[in-house]
């Protein structure tokens, strides 16, 4: 088991740096991108999910990791990618929103 109960492990300090590499590079994006999601969280997220899911998964505890071991080359590879991935979701949720609430009028006429 990865997660064991140890006295000397401390999840509060050393696993929480764990995370997705592309996590940051596509929020970023995605507010770069869409001027609703800077506005609306809810989209924000469903949109940074369905980006997430069409990368692969890339866990690393510090994002100097990552780029310490690429080249220019694959670091605009990376950029390229992320950007393609969020404007497909950002399409896709916009097209599949919800429509908002039609304010209900209170007449009685």
């Amino acid at each position: 088991m990865l997660l064991q109960t140890h006295p000397h492990n401390h999840p509060g300090t050393t696993l929480d740096s764990i995370h997705n590499f592309y996590e940051k590079l596509v929020i970023a994006e995605v507010a770069k991108q869409s001027e609703r999601a800077r506005s609306d969280g809810e989209f924000l997220a469903d949109v940074a999910c369905v980006a997430l899911n069409h990368l692969p998964p890339r866990y690393i505890r510090y994002d100097v990791d990552m780029t310490f071991f690429l080249s220019p080359q694959e670091q605009q590879e990376i950029q390229d990618k992320v950007v393609s991935v969020v404007s497909d979701a950002v399409k896709y949720v916009s097209e599949r929103a919800r429509p908002e609430p039609l304010a209900v009028s209170d007449s009685n006429g």
